[in-house]
């Protein structure tokens, strides 16, 4: 009995070690063939808030007026539509949606984003960007940033809103803004720089491991997983993350001269009422207010980019994901938040 059941744990390994192979040479196949199509694609979406919630207005009182009334509210609406259509055209309110991660990955969407809006908008329109993030990697969030000044340069007014969270890389993106709006308890500022890693000297030493480490330049490396770190190399990391620091403060204090940077640039966040009289922010609303309170005089497009995703990718995206914000995370520098 103890012989099959041995004999049969074999076979099990055996069995998983053959899935894993054919596994890994499917992936490498896929990997192969898609190699020589292009990677990049994707395809604009565009949805008319307008008659979004002039639905949802019109499925509510279908519900709670009486048969006349709707009737009469229904006539009433159209001859509204046909009296706006002999006004003149509304102006147009862009509206993209940003939810940052430790990369910054909706930036590859971002710029698609706002290319397209370029392409049409005036200086009449506005563009509203709603930002989620805690921050992340500083080129990323750099870039990210980059792409928001694109309408301050064309003078497209740009108003970015917080209902939850824009700290650190987050708010470096909302202080391009011409306005800040946020909502009375979002997260705000966390403006700051931080590197942080771990290392396994020790343990390999304990364990007689020899790690070796050959670099041309006296700092291509400062600190290490692996290697022994010296006092020379930590103070040549903490100058840099002072460089960049300095570079954060110069960017929020040119777009927004009345804050006082040195006050706000400690690495503290602040709710958005706190941020108020700091002038971190302009006015407390939600973007759900703002947008409701343009639908009246403005055209609202809310734009996404959709990325298509090649089969590979969608297959061991999560795997290569995890492996890179582990690397990521060890590694660069990131605009890091407390929270």
């Amino acid at each position: 009995m103890l012989d099959s059941l041995i004999e049969l744990g074999f076979f099990s390994a055996k069995a998983v070690i053959i899935v894993a192979l054919i596994l890994i040479l499917v992936a490498g196949l896929v990997t192969i063939l898609s190699r020589g199509k292009e990677k990049m694609g994707g395809k604009i979406s565009i949805k008319n808030l307008n008659k979004y919630y002039d639905d949802i207005k019109q499925s509510l009182l279908e519900q709670i007026l009486t048969k006349k009334d709707f009737k009469k509210y229904l006539k009433t609406s159209k001859a509204d539509t046909k009296l706006q259509a002999n006004t003149p055209p509304r102006n147009n309110l862009f509206i993209i949606d940003f939810n940052g991660d430790m990369k910054a990955s909706a930036v590859a969407s971002l710029r698609e984003e706002v290319t397209a809006i370029l392409n049409i908008a005036k200086p009449q329109d506005k563009v509203l960007v709603k930002i989620e993030s805690g921050g992340g990697m500083v080129h990323a969030y750099g870039l990210a940033s980059a792409q928001l000044a694109r309408f301050r340069e064309k003078n497209i007014p740009l108003i970015v809103s917080v209902d939850k969270v824009a700290a650190s890389g987050g708010y470096m993106m909302a202080a391009v803004a011409n306005k800040i709006i946020s909502a009375p308890f979002a997260i705000i500022g966390s403006i700051g720089v931080i590197v942080q890693l771990p290392n396994f000297n020790r343990v390999l030493k304990d364990k007689h491991i020899d790690f070796e480490q050959i670099t041309a330049g006296n700092f291509k490396r400062t600190l290490t997983l692996f290697g022994e770190n010296t006092d020379e190399a930590r103070e040549k990391l903490h100058q840099e993350i002072e460089e960049i620091h300095g570079l954060f403060k110069n960017l929020i204090h040119e777009y927004r001269k009345d804050v006082d940077i040195e006050r706000v640039s400690t690495g503290e966040h602040w709710v958005g009422k706190q941020a108020l009289p700091l002038k971190l922010v302009d006015e407390i609303m939600t973007s759900d207010d703002y947008l409701l309170s343009h639908s009246k005089n403005f055209n609202l497009y809310e734009i996404k980019f959709h990325i298509k995703k090649s089969f590979a990718e969608k297959l061991f995206g999560a795997q290569s994901r995890l492996t890179e914000n582990l690397f990521n995370k060890s590694n660069l520098f990131t605009f890091g938040s407390k929270i």
